[in-house]
């Protein structure tokens, strides 16, 4: 299996998260992939995927993946059934940390307790 094979499920991940600039290049072995993230949090996606296939340090990949917005750890679409805390144990894997996404949401939140499906939330950078 060519390494371009073996990291099949990061450039299809890639592609599903829009990553910009995308560029994958194979020499003598090692894939280099190069691309934009929207958000540290799909970055950070990208990274788990790599490591899930390569181990924490893989030889055989070298990736240079770029941040669009630095200023939120990622945007949230209020889905049917959510609410702050689990959005906060997703992200943060801390149920207790809805506060500091209704902090940073104050301005379409007025109430913790209150989301709706479609609202867009800034899951801010702790």
């Amino acid at each position: 299996m060519s390494v371009k094979g073996k990291y099949q499920p990061v450039l299809s991940l890639g592609e599903q998260l829009g990553i910009k600039d995308g560029n994958v290049t194979e020499e003598n072995g090692i894939l280099k992939v190069k691309g934009q993230a929207g958000t540290q949090y799909e970055k950070n996606l990208i990274w788990d995927k790599i490591k899930e296939i390569g181990g924490d340090h893989p030889s055989d990949i070298k990736a240079n993946i770029t941040v669009e917005d630095e200023s939120v750890y990622h945007r949230h679409v209020v889905q049917s059934g959510e609410s702050l805390s689990k959005i906060a144990k997703h992200y943060y894997g801390d149920p207790m940390k809805y506060k500091q996404i209704f902090s940073a949401n104050t301005n379409i939140l007025s109430n913790p307790d209150v989301i709706h499906p479609d609202q867009v939330l800034v899951i801010p950078n702790l």
